[in-house]
């Protein structure tokens, strides 16, 4: 299992780590290598430049380790910047099957979300060079950064890398899916497994008083609407938000002129669980493409309704009246009309949560997603016309 953490840890870095230990509880055997960008602190600007485009050094690690030892799959999570594409090319050098884990949208788009200026862009979905991310500076509004995740990315889609030198590709949601297709990847290599939480945590009863938000301070997150629907209304229920990220100084600015906020910084997936089982609801108020939010996996884990955005995952994972209920993505006055609804009807929110931690239970539990993850591994295999025993477990 190869993965790139990031500086501030989020959802894929969690995803990551259970999934090892997912497959570990299964019986497989699993090594995870990780790079860390914190070590971009002690790089050169070109050389994290060189690097993000094709790294010598990770292809001669990764081939070194794959033909070292009987691995029968090498699973990629994120490549990104220090890893780079070149390690897909040192596991067809050894013979080794790949899988890699859409996450993001880094394969075609340069800041990886289908997001720019406050609202979804896919100016650059489906071409060969991803120019309009540059002219908008799109990764951390830097022209010359830009360049270069565009170059990478043209790169290889030249090379042809995605193409042939993956073996399957697992993506989180049918939308997903179709966006990656429409991108260029091969659709007969692209599965789906869904996220999931394990072991399941004890289900919830709400009664806390209170709504929650956990994620990334940031734009695309809805940030800006979540403070702005709390800050314009009386009739809600204090809002707990978590997390960390750019806005964070914005949302503890809200919290000190607000007595309906309270901004608790970052937790501990425990303590984050455990808010989340006396919260009422949670509120997903993100405006890009979300992928699989392992918070709305979460929430429904311990019973607790969600309010999400008409976008992306939160558009599909909730079900209103069931689950949870929608709002219009980035409208704070519509989130703030369907939040006052639930304050002041807190019997009938409570009343969804028995089907929450059924939707989880059936989409989002661990036994389910280990057969899943194994199937895709023999899938890879076949692929690469290789058979192994991690076929013989999935199969079995």
């Amino acid at each position: 299992m190869l993965h790139n953490r990031y500086l501030v840890p989020g959802g894929e870095d969690q995803s990551t780590a259970a999934e090892v230990a997912l497959l570990r509880e299964a019986g497989c055997s699993v090594d995870l290598v990780e790079h860390d960008n914190r070590e971009i602190e002690q790089l050169s600007r070109a050389r994290v430049a060189m690097r993000t485009i094709w790294s010598q050094q990770s292809f001669k690690e990764v081939f070194e380790r794959l033909r070292s030892s009987d691995y029968e799959v090498l699973h990629v999570q994120n490549f990104f910047p220090l890893w780079s594409p070149s390690v897909y090319h040192a596991a067809v050098k050894a013979g080794v099957p790949v899988v890699q884990t859409l996450r993001n949208y880094r394969l075609m788009c340069v800041n990886s979300l289908f997001f720019r200026d406050g609202h979804p862009c896919e100016d650059c979905l489906g071409r060969t060079v991803p120019w309009p991310g540059v002219l908008h500076a799109c990764y951390r509004q830097s022209r010359a950064g830009s360049a270069v995740v565009a170059g990478m990315i043209t790169a290889h889609r030249l090379l042809r890398t995605w193409q042939k030198k993956v073996n399957a590709y697992i993506a989180l949601t049918a939308f997903a899916r179709e966006k990656f297709i429409a991108g260029g990847l091969p659709p007969e290599k692209i599965m789906i497994k869904p996220n999931f939480v394990h072991p399941a945590p004890a289900i919830g009863h709400g009664g806390g008083g209170y709504a929650l938000f956990v994620g990334r301070l940031s734009s695309e997150k809805g940030i800006s609407t979540l403070l702005d629907a709390w800050t314009l209304s009386h009739c809600v229920l204090p809002l707990k938000i978590v997390g960390d990220g750019p806005a964070s100084a914005r949302v503890a600015a809200a919290a000190t002129n607000s007595p309906n906020i309270d901004y608790v910084g970052r937790k501990s997936p425990e303590v984050v669980i455990e808010l989340m089982r006396g919260a009422e609801f949670l509120v997903f108020p993100s405006e890009c493409y979300e992928n699989m939010p392992r918070t709305i996996i979460e929430a429904f884990a311990v019973g607790t309704p969600v309010l999400a955005s008409k976008i992306g995952a939160g558009l599909s994972m909730v079900e209103p009246d069931k689950t949870g209920f929608h709002f219009k993505a980035g409208d704070a006055g519509d989130l703030r009309r369907v939040a006052e609804w639930c304050s002041k009807n807190l019997d009938a929110v409570r009343a969804l949560r028995p089907r929450a931690r059924s939707e989880y239970e059936l989409k989002y539990s661990g036994p389910a997603n280990a057969q899943a993850l194994l199937e895709i591994y023999r899938h890879a295999g076949k692929q690469a016309g290789r058979s192994s025993a991690v076929v013989e477990r999935s199969q079995a």
